[in-house]
């Protein structure tokens, strides 16, 4: 990886490490648990698939519990009130798309957005990790791109009458993924985690995923577009 050329040896257990590792903890945890609380509520809207959901939701807790211990192993308590904050946006997004019914604009939020900015940020962090925390990650990592494929199948069998929504929702949702990235920018960097490392990885699995779903490379750019707006 390009962030790890002359990479100085990381302390993790100094006081600036573990500060900054305080939010990004924070942030796994509650990223977890409304992935939890979210495939739990898709499993109310979408019956036919529910045992899968109900096991999707299980997963996250369980990668919850494995992010808990990381913070415990090195002796750091979660902000989590800033976490709760920094998932604000999307967190109301999801409330109110369940809330009218919208299934599309909720699989997008969590099936795509949430799992691809998941799966870029372990990728980006398991070269950098502590020993422990790099096994539960890679752990991690392995299910949340499962996670990805059952957004992606759905929404690709609903392409056509879906895609209205799908633009829609990206425009309103992918903004948000850049003021997130910007309100960690320095924590992520203490951890050894490049922004534009971190910005390039969810682009890429971004558009791969709109591309499975069947947008075109030319839609795929508009869409991505829309990220840059907040940048």
């Amino acid at each position: 990886m390009q962030q790890l050329v002359d990479q100085p040896e990381i302390d993790f257990k100094s006081e600036t490490y573990k500060d900054a590792y305080s939010r990004i903890n924070a942030i796994v945890i509650e990223g977890e648990q409304e992935a939890h609380a979210n495939y739990l509520k898709l499993a109310e809207l979408l019956s036919e698939h529910q045992d899968d959901l109900i096991r999707l939701s299980k997963m996250e807790s369980r990668h919850k519990k494995g992010f808990e211990a990381c913070g415990r192993n090195l002796q750091v308590t979660p902000d989590m009130q800033f976490a709760q904050e920094f998932f604000a946006q999307l967190h109301q997004n999801f409330q109110n798309a369940a809330a009218e019914g919208k299934v599309v604009t909720c699989l997008l939020i969590q099936s795509l957005i949430i799992e691809c900015f998941a799966i870029a940020a372990y990728n980006i962090y398991i070269p950098v990790a502590d020993e422990f925390a790099r096994k539960i990650t890679e752990g991690v990592v392995k299910d949340e791109y499962s996670h990805l494929n059952f957004g992606e199948v759905w929404l690709k069998e609903h392409f056509e009458e879906s895609k209205a929504e799908l633009e829609e929702a990206n425009r309103q949702n992918l903004p948000i993924v850049w003021k997130m990235l910007n309100s960690v920018e320095d924590d992520a960097h203490t951890l050894a985690m490049e922004k534009d490392a971190l910005v390039e990885a969810f682009m890429i699995q971004y558009g791969e995923a709109l591309s499975n779903i069947g947008f075109s490379t030319r839609d795929i750019m508009r869409l991505s577009a829309y990220g840059l707006k907040a940048a």
